[in-house]
Parts: C-alpha cells; structure tokens; sequence
C-alpha cells in the first residue's frame, strides 16, 4: 500500500486549483502541491553531490566588490550597455512559475524588448556573486541555435532579474491552441522537428556545461516563427535549493518514478533519463492534445498512476510506428531501459527533421500558428487531462 507518509516530497497541504481560462493572465501550474512551508526549518544536505556542477570562473579582487544592482546587458558582440533596473520599462507579465514571474519589458537605451524573468530568492550577497558569474559564463558561452539567448542579469532587494531574448509563445499555449482552439493537429513532421530541437538543446547543456535541467514540459519550451528554443536552465544550484526553503518545492506533473518513489528517490540516483522521461510526458501532451493522466485529486492518486500504474502508451492511429516508438521508449517507468540523448538523436523517428527543406516547412508552420494566435480573441481553456473511460 502507498502511504504518503511515506513520501517527503508530498507531505504538506495540498494546494487547491484555480483553472484560468484567459489567455491574457500569467500562466499557472496544474497539479501545484505544496510540500513545505516557509517557516520550514528542515536542513538542506549540504554533503550531496550537485547534480548540476558548473564550471566557477576564477574569484578576482575586483569582483569582491561588484555592485549586483547594475549589470552589463550584452545584446551582441559589439553592442553592450551597463544598466539597472531602472532602464527597463515593464510592460506586463507574460509568464508565471514556481520560481517567479516573467516580464516582457524593453531597454530605453537600446530600444530593445526583452523577456525579464524575475526570480523570488533568499540567498545572501555572496551566493549572489556567485550565481552572477555562473549565468555570465555558462550564458554566454551558448552557441546552440536552440537554447534561448542570455543579455544579463542583476539582483534588485534580493531578487534576480535574467534578461533573455523574447519569444512569441511557449509551446503550452501553441499545442492547446492548435487542438483545442483550431480543433486541429500538430503534423507529425512538426512533432519531428520539435523533438530534435529540444533534443538537441537538452544535449548540448549536459555535454558542454554538465547541466541536467530538472523542469522539461511544454512551457518551458519557447516558439518563434522560424524555431523553437529550451529555456529555464542553468540557474545555481545554491538558488535553487533557496528557493526551496521558502517556495513550493511541491512535486510537480512530469516527475519520472524514480524521483518520487522513496525506494528510488535519492539525489545521486537519477541522471538525464529523469529529463528523457519529462520529455516523454512533453511529447505526448503536444502529440494528442491532452495530459496522458486523468486529473488528480490528491498526491496519492498521483503516485498511484506514475508509480504504480500501468506504463504509458501512446496509440495515435495517426501516427507512424517510428513517432510512438520514440516516445514510448521515453516513458519506460525503468530509467535503466530508458536512453539517453546521443542514442536518441539517432532515432529513425528524426531522421527527416535535419533536412533543410523540412526546416523550411517548420517556419511555414509555426508563422501561421503563431498569426492566429496572436489575433484570437477568444478563450480557450489551459488545461486537458487525459479523459475518463466510461
């Protein structure tokens, strides 16, 4: 029997749901359980292994004395101001998450407009410094056309604000969009494309910085009208366990097994294949239009259907055997038998998705998609769960 006693991660209250249907307001998280409060004294292990390790530039004299109130925004390679907060102008949220808000906001200087996520945060001035040279040297060092651009950041009464270049939508709102708006489907070369970006993103993080990213799903998944890029990685892990302590650090929907069942859930036992599985869940969502579970009603029934469930499946009659394998592969609930990313960029499924003239299809694509978005006026609603047999 399944005790939530005996599961950290979802002890606490559970946190009720408000479903939004109004495309204009931030973005919430569906299945949202809190699990600690903020006056939680539990102590962070500090003698574990960060699962994420970034490269620390070399300290110097100088930046002991750095002011994190002002920045350097570098919007290319011979175009760079230092600013403050007080240089941007806010022109509304656009996005909301465990972590902070987003806003879209536009340099006076530069003329720039700009996605400005504003991270709520406890850490003292030096875990600010540090976490300030990990973004300029991770951040910077991005050659990867499909891992949204860094400008920079600063810290304003404790909070970080990153600036990043501005997408026109997140793969949440383009999929819902597409098939319940438009009562439409995503071609299967799209989900082709889609897979080997993100792929591709999710790769290069983890072999050039050492980076797993922990938060794979739709939202975090940014369109354009020529491409897709990944967001919402790299930031310290100093951060984010300070976040933890004083945040909802509650278990949220595309978990793998391994992360929340406590024979399994340790912190040095899971790898890129947590992400691969969080991919997985991603694929299916973009591919039928719906969550792959029925709506939870409580943390238990979640751990009924991911722990103890069936294994997923996807059927779609629509789709090619190559499609449903590839993502049936990234739902194997044994993340021993499910791959990592270099096997999976060799999956016969993407093979068409590098050609240049399929690129060119994509952009096709995705500009029509985000035209109609743009101009609908109409409410849709955010979340679809997987529906109940009858």
């Amino acid at each position: 029997m399944l005790l939530i006693e005996n599961y950290p991660i979802f002890r606490g209250e559970i946190q009720s749901l408000t479903n939004q249907d109004n495309m204009n307001k931030p973005i919430a998280k569906p299945f949202n359980f809190a699990t600690e409060s903020p006056n939680s004294k539990r102590k962070q292990n500090s003698n574990v292994e960060d699962i994420n390790p970034i490269i620390r530039p070399v300290s110097s004299s100088s930046s002991n004395h750095r002011d994190l109130s002002t920045g350097e925004l570098r919007l290319s390679d011979t175009k760079s101001y230092k600013f403050t907060s007080n240089d941007l102008i806010d022109r509304g949220i656009i996005g909301e998450g465990n972590f902070g808000i987003v806003c879209k906001m536009l340099h006076e200087k530069s003329g720039t407009i700009m996605a400005v996520k504003r991270i709520r945060s406890t850490i003292d001035e030096r875990g600010q410094k540090q976490m300030i040279n990990e973004l300029d040297v991770v951040m910077r060092q991005n050659n990867c056309p499909h891992i949204v651009q860094f400008f920079g950041a600063l810290f304003k009464e404790g909070d970080c604000w990153i600036c990043m270049e501005l997408m026109n939508t997140s793969l949440d709102y383009f999929y819902k969009f597409v098939y319940h708006k438009l009562d439409q489907f995503i071609p299967e070369s799209i989900l082709a494309y889609i897979t080997y970006a993100t792929l591709q993103a999710l790769d290069y993080i983890k072999s050039r910085w050492g980076i797993i990213h922990r938060d794979v799903k739709p939202s975090n998944i940014l369109v354009s009208r020529k491409t897709l890029k990944l967001c919402d990685f790299g930031i310290s892990g100093q951060l984010i366990d300070s976040i933890a302590k004083t945040r909802d650090a509650g278990c949220r929907p595309y978990l793998p097994p391994e992360r929340l069942d406590p024979t399994r859930s340790t912190r040095e036992g899971y790898d890129v294949r947590s992400d691969v599985w969080s991919f997985g869940i991603t694929l299916y969502e973009i591919s039928t239009g719906y969550f792959p579970f029925r709506e939870w009603t409580s943390p238990f029934d979640q751990l009924q259907q991911i722990v103890e469930g069936p294994s997923i499946e996807l059927k779609i009659d629509r789709l090619s055997d190559n499609c449903k394998n590839f993502v049936n592969t990234c739902l194997n609930k044994d993340e021993n038998q499910r791959p990592k990313y270099k096997e999976l960029l060799e999956h016969s499924f993407l093979r068409r998705a590098k050609e240049v003239q399929q690129i060119e299809n994509v952009s096709v694509y995705l500009s029509d998609i985000i035209d109609g978005l743009e101009n609908n006026t109409d409410k849709f609603q955010l979340y679809y769960y997987l529906p109940h047999k009858n």
